[in-house]
C-alpha cells in the first residue's frame, strides 16, 4: 500500500447552476473510486459565487481517474487538473 500513488483531481466549474447536474452524474458514476470530495465556492451572508472548485481524492485503478477526468473535461465550462504523488 505504501507504494501506491496518491491521485488528486481538481475540477473547476464556471457556472455551478448550469453544470451541477452533469458533473454530479459523473461523480455518482465513479463514486466507488472517490475516497474524499471537497467542494469550495465563495459564499458570504450576502453573496454566493456561481463558480466553484471540487477536489477529489481518488482510489483504485489509475485508468478510472483518467477516464473520469477526460469525461468531466468534455463538459462545457468545466476544466480538470490532476496531481499525482508517488510514495517511496
Amino acid at each position: 500500500m505504501a507504494k501506491d500513488k496518491h491521485y488528486i483531481v481538481g475540477i473547476h466549474v464556471d457556472d455551478r447552476i448550469k453544470r451541477a447536474s452533469d458533473v454530479q452524474h459523473l461523480l455518482t458514476d465513479y463514486g466507488c473510486n472517490i475516497k474524499t470530495r471537497i467542494g469550495l465556492h465563495e459564499a458570504t451572508g450576502q453573496f454566493c459565487a456561481g463558480y466553484g472548485l471540487i477536489l477529489l481524492e481518488m482510489i483504485g485503478d489509475p485508468a478510472k481517474v483518467d477516464e473520469l477526468s477526460q469525461k468531466l473535461d468534455t463538459i462545457d465550462g468545466v476544466s480538470v487538473q490532476q496531481m499525482v504523488f508517488d510514495h517511496p
